[in-house]
């Protein structure tokens, strides 16, 4: 997350021995090092942390080695410290979190013991509370959900107990209700949603049923016709990727996981003005599941 001085705070996540972790550390970009700062209350992974507008950090859910978890963190960078906040109303992990033009966060979906989740509730950081708000037309994890430039929600893809998912849907902040957008011309998951400059939302890569294949197919999201259109394929495919708006407009995407290739450490550019992919300069290091945050100096 990146936070208002401009360090990157990283939370939790599942350490070399599989253990959820509950350590946290900041990275300063003026100096490029790394320190440690106020431990989690709870070790997790597969969690969600969004900065809130008061400049504080909310974590919500992920797992621990007994399940999932309902319990909610926030991290004050003034002070450093960890606080309780009140639980989610439900357990869940891999979930969505996004923050709202209203300054609530929509946490969607996800997986718990009971299997996919439909339910979805919003987080109040004036009163530090949590309230149910209308399910989900489709139980669904590890689908994206990207604010669009109306203020409405695009929920898209994942998994459900049937399957991969090829449906979309819309909230909406104001009425508080879902509204079925078209489907996705393939289904997927572990993709990235990308709001490009022109108001479209780039949903690229992803795995599929397919006995775990990773896709190299590209769509665009046009909400004024709240439908889909193919864009150009990647290089090849991927899932667990990163995907980065940078200031010039175009998208990075950085390494993810291939079923043939294993990790990557290749990355490649989109750029919206022609339509095209390019492949740009390797990680040293091929990785997946990993972050990448833009820094106000535009690296």
């Amino acid at each position: 997350t990146l936070l208002p001085s401009g360090k990157v705070l990283v939370v939790g996540g599942v350490g070399t021995t599989f253990k959820s972790l509950a350590s946290v550390e900041l990275y300063d970009p003026a100096t490029g090092i790394w320190s440690v700062t106020g431990s989690l209350a709870t070790g997790r992974g597969y969690h969600t942390a969004s900065l809130l507008p008061d400049g504080k950090v909310l974590v919500t859910g992920g797992r621990d080695a007994e399940g999932a978890l309902a319990s909610a963190e926030l991290y004050d960078p003034a002070t450093g410290i960890w606080s309780a906040a009140v639980n989610l109303t439900v357990a869940r992990y891999r979930h969505t979190a996004t923050l709202l033009p209203n300054g609530k966060i929509l946490v969607a979906g996800g997986i718990s013991a009971t299997g996919a989740l439909g339910s979805a509730e919003l987080y109040d950081p004036v009163s530090g509370t949590w309230s149910a708000t209308v399910n989900l037309s489709a139980a669904r994890y590890r689908h994206t959900a990207t604010v669009l430039a109306d203020g409405k929600v695009l929920v898209a893809g994942g998994i459900s107990e049937a399957g991969t998912l090829a449906s979309a849907e819309l909230f909406d902040p104001a009425t508080g209700d879902w509204s079925v957008a078209n489907s996705l011309d393939t289904a997927r998951y572990g993709h990235t949603a990308t709001l490009l400059p022109n108001g479209k939302v780039l949903l690229a890569g992803g795995g599929s049923g397919a006995a775990g294949t990773n896709l190299a197919s590209v769509e665009l999201y046009d909400s004024a016709i709240r439908g889909w259109s193919a864009a150009a394929s990647l290089s090849m495919g991927r899932a667990y990727h990163t995907a980065t708006l940078l200031p010039n407009g175009k998208v990075l995407v950085t390494g993810g996981w291939n079923e043939v290739a294993g990790v990557l450490a290749s990355a490649e550019l989109y750029d919206p003005f022609t339509g095209n992919w390019n492949m740009t300069c390797s990680f040293a290091t091929g990785r997946a599941y990993h972050t990448a945050t833009l820094l106000p100096n535009g690296k």
